[in-house]
């Protein structure tokens, strides 16, 4: 089931908006490639993280 940025995973209720956007982005994508539900959004939250803190790392330098 795809998510959206209203209606997304149970697990993303408490993560920033930022961090939850990307997840979604994120997961559905992962679904897309076949995967099951619960390791789209595992994945989704784990690389939403790691993408934000790429981008956070950059613009201090």
């Amino acid at each position: 089931m795809p998510w959206t940025k209203s209606d997304y995973p149970p697990s993303y209720k408490n993560q920033p908006k930022k961090v939850r956007d990307k997840a979604v982005e994120i997961a559905n994508e992962v679904l897309k490639d076949g995967a099951e539900e619960g390791l789209a959004i595992a994945t989704g939250l784990k690389k939403a993280r790691e993408v934000l803190a790429k981008k956070e790392d950059s613009h201090k330098q």
